[in-house]
């Protein structure tokens, strides 16, 4: 089959580093933290009291007030990103052929404030049966490509991905798929995820996945420091438009990039933990090369899972050292969730978008909060621990790694032409 090219044209994101693509991309290179005392809810007699939240954020700057009450944040989050990316695009959807136009979206969990909150509300009722009547629209994963589609006319493929921490890249791979194999001229892709409640937090210090640093939110996300003892939850959305290469051309879009591959595997080992070899991870790394067509060594950047767990840092930084061989220490390797926190089913797209950034302004995003060297780690990879790095950057990879043992990876180059 001839494959055709995809690229990106258009970037939109709600983050804990900014609500736009622009706030976001200067504070990302700045080094900010996006962490912070959780005001969501009284965290108060939770062992986590902070995360990664979306800041300033106000539903009625963007939706009325009845059309608000029928969506999630989750939705929410993703319909803001999509009018950011949209506009970017510089999309005339009179005049584009909205047949051949799809939204294939990414979350890990979906509607959770609203789940929540209405079995709260049930359980401290009477008994009495009363919901809701949008609860279930409002909860399931999938209406968020739903409410993206009816926004816009979208009418092509739509549905949600739901792979946990690796939903939004194998949105984005399969966004990819559809316009390569010529069955689609654009999709938008991306993911959202609103995770930060009661439920949220108190599940995952159940599970001791999140850092307890509550004297020091700001410094608690650690990816590869030795002190390092959990993730930070954020919250969120990111969306990315690609289009086919000559629909793009033709119409005089800006290109941000090129899609060039993706992976896909499975760890096949364990429901949390991941594989202690990064079995899985060198799969899906080789996996994206091959589908890329490109060498270990055509790489310049691996924006990395990274997410501050014991555990996970090690066995990605094992298998980028397996894959890459000599190469890895040619590599520029950092992890922005040291930044942004952990966005779960949305951090595949704002960590793409991330890699994006880094090959617009051929400079490498930072791994913030990096005190203590951790023996583990060979000390001659380049983390870009604390500060940016400019480079020569012209190949990104991006991994994201879920619960289940899935991973998902892809690969962007500098636009060619």
């Amino acid at each position: 089959m001839n494959l055709r090219r995809v690229v990106v044209t258009g970037l939109g994101a709600l983050t804990p580093l900014g609500n736009t693509f622009p706030e976001y991309e200067k504070n990302l290179l700045g080094g900010v933290s996006g962490a912070a005392p959780i005001t969501r809810f009284n965290a108060e007699k939770f062992k986590t009291r902070f995360a990664c939240e979306v800041k300033n954020y106000d539903p009625g700057d963007y939706f009325d007030r009845k059309e608000a009450r029928k969506m999630d944040p989750c939705t929410q989050y993703a319909l803001v990103a999509c009018d950011e990316a949209i506009a970017d695009a510089d999309l005339d959807l009179e005049n584009l052929n909205l047949d051949r136009i799809g939204v294939i979206w990414g979350s890990g969990i979906g509607g959770l404030r609203t789940f929540q909150d209405e079995v709260v509300n049930f359980s401290e009722g009477d008994g009495t049966p009363r919901f809701n009547p949008f609860f279930i629209p409002k909860m399931i994963a999938d209406i968020t490509a739903g409410h993206i589609s009816i926004k816009y006319g979208f009418r092509g493929p739509n549905f949600v991905t739901v792979s946990a921490c690796a939903s939004a890249t194998n949105a984005l791979i399969d966004a990819f798929t559809y316009i390569r194999t010529g069955r689609c001229d654009m999709m938008v892709s991306g993911g959202s995820e609103a995770a930060v409640t009661e439920a949220g937090i108190g599940g995952f210090n159940a599970m001791k996945a999140l850092s307890e640093r509550n004297d020091s939110p700001e410094t608690a996300s650690r990816p590869f420091d030795k002190d390092r003892n959990g993730f930070v939850l954020g919250e969120g959305a990111g969306t990315i438009i690609l289009e086919e290469y000559e629909h793009a051309k033709a119409r005089g879009a800006k290109i941000y990039a090129e899609l060039l591959g993706g992976g896909m595997s499975a760890d096949a080992h364990h429901i949390t933990a991941p594989h202690p070899d990064g079995a899985g991870a060198s799969l899906v790394m080789q996996s994206a090369l091959q589908d890329a067509g490109l060498q270990t060594e055509a790489v310049d950047y691996i924006n990395v899972h990274g997410t501050s767990t014991p555990l996970g840092d090690i066995s990605e930084t094992l298998a980028i050292q397996k894959v890459f061989g000599e190469h890895a220490y040619k590599l520029s390797i950092s992890s922005t969730k040291s930044m942004t926190g952990h966005l779960l089913g949305a951090a595949g797209a704002v960590e793409a978008i991330a890699s994006l950034v880094a090959i617009k302004n051929q400079t490498v995003p930072p791994t913030i909060n990096h005190f203590t060297d951790d023996e583990r780690f060979d000390p001659n990879l380049n983390f870009t621990f604390n500060k940016a790095q400019q480079r020569k950057i012209d190949v990104a990879l991006s991994n994201t790694f879920g619960f289940g043992g899935h991973n998902a990876s892809i690969i962007f180059g500098k636009p060619k032409e």
